[in-house]
């Protein structure tokens, strides 16, 4: 783990997508994260230290979900399964394929495995998974103010992890996509799917995989948008949590009240086309109940 100072920052975002604005200052406390997302190497001790059984594993309860036939119901996880030729980019069940025995032994589908990726970061894991964890090692999740506090590097303000330029001087600094999403995939940065965790250079405050390779959860519930700036220096919220549960729910499924986290960091299949969130001001909202091919975790302990 790496100790982080604490401070008042700048949060969020004004230049790309309504729910990173509006930009308001935050403070939070020094804490500890870790340097790298959990891998598969660190969460296999984990189950094998627990015998923990992973959302993605289990079969889901009919109760929880009123009016899903019964041939639907059964134990799987999102896997990204790239098209052959352009699609409508609003549509993602074009690229995403929910796979009956994919999870964290099996990223993608009952015939995979992770073998030779123990320095890759653990996937499939929902938030009571990533919960555990953190549980079980004596930490915790961090907070979205944290976490985009930690990524942004001591570099208050800045476009991306490591400054104002994506690719300075040709080089790629992330794990992310190149060429036209979900169809090309060029791997100029070496990478189709995710990637050894310190594969790539780490931000100013020595933490890896910031931004890109996948996204990660949040302790905070999920709201479309951020507060706004306080009024004055002494009314600067400290440490804060996020929004309320209530309210937080999947628009994919308007007839289930799921709740949401907040993932950040974007992943391997953010693109300049589709889903440019490779910035520490990005955030996305997740299903608490939903695990997918590019979603991990890291974790904090606080001072």
């Amino acid at each position: 783990m790496c100790c982080i100072e604490g401070g008042t920052f700048r949060m969020g975002s004004d230049r790309h997508y309504p729910e990173e604005a509006p930009v308001h200052r935050v403070t939070v406390s020094s804490f500890w994260i870790d340097v790298t997302p959990v891998t598969n190497r660190q969460f296999k001790d984990f189950v094998k230290a627990t015998g923990h059984v992973t959302v993605a594993e289990t079969m889901p309860d009919p109760k929880d979900y009123p009016g899903a036939l019964p041939h639907m119901l059964y134990a799987g996880s999102l896997v990204f399964s790239p098209p052959s030729h352009p699609v409508n980019l609003r549509d993602w069940s074009q690229w995403w394929q929910f796979l009956k025995g994919a999870n964290w032994r099996h990223p993608y589908g009952p015939k995979s495995n992770i073998n030779g990726l123990d320095n890759h970061p653990v996937v499939h894991v929902a938030y009571a998974d990533a919960f555990a964890y953190a549980h079980w090692a004596g930490k915790d999740l961090p907070t979205e103010a944290e976490w985009e506090f930690a990524a942004r590097g001591g570099l208050d303000g800045a476009e991306y992890a490591w400054g104002e330029e994506f690719t300075p001087n040709g080089e790629h600094r992330a794990n992310t996509w190149q060429g036209n999403f979900p169809h090309e995939n060029l791997n100029v940065d070496g990478f189709a799917r995710t990637s050894p965790v310190k594969a790539f250079s780490p931000n100013g405050y020595g933490l890896h995989d910031m931004i890109g390779n996948v996204w990660e959860w949040t302790s905070d519930w999920y709201a479309p948008k951020h507060e706004a700036d306080a009024p004055k220096a002494c009314c600067i919220p400290e440490n804060p949590r996020g929004a309320r549960e209530d309210g937080s729910y999947d628009p994919c499924q308007p007839n289930i009240k799921i709740p949401r986290k907040v993932l950040k960091g974007g992943s391997h299949l953010c693109a300049p086309n589709y889903c440019r969130r490779y910035r520490p001001a990005a955030r996305h909202a997740e299903p608490v109940d939903t695990s997918t091919s590019h979603v991990g975790f890291r974790c904090v302990t606080r001072i």
